[in-house]
């Protein structure tokens, strides 16, 4: 009973790859393959580039790009918790303010060490 339930996974599994990986392959096969200097030309956005392709970002743009997930993750967390308040209990209260403190302490280092000045 229980060998087939492992069965049943792995045949499961082995469609779920089939899925993944037959259109790589029929890709592979069947696609032309034409090479020219237009299609290995970077562009960005439809529009041909000038000068030099590769620029440096300022590490501050990707700080900013994680504080962003931080918060938004926090905002995923909070929003299903609010919902269901009611049910859940002070212990969830309790739960959230350590959350919200810990999220509170990080913000507080990032804006004393100056990350989010934006210059």
């Amino acid at each position: 009973m229980v060998i087939n339930n492992y069965i049943f996974i792995g045949l499961l599994l082995l469609v779920a790859i089939t899925f993944a990986v037959l259109p790589l392959i029929v890709v592979a096969v069947i696609a032309p393959r034409k090479r020219s200097l237009a299609k290995s030309d970077t562009y960005e956005c439809g529009v041909r580039t000038y000068g030099e392709t590769w620029v440096r970002f300022r590490i501050q743009y990707y700080i900013y790009a994680l504080m962003f997930v931080v918060f938004d993750i926090e905002t995923v967390f909070l929003y299903p918790w609010a919902v269901s308040y009611a049910g859940l209990g002070a212990f969830a209260l309790i739960e959230m303010i350590v959350f919200l403190v810990i999220l509170s302490v990080g913000l507080a280092y990032a804006w004393a060490k100056g990350v989010l000045r934006w210059v």
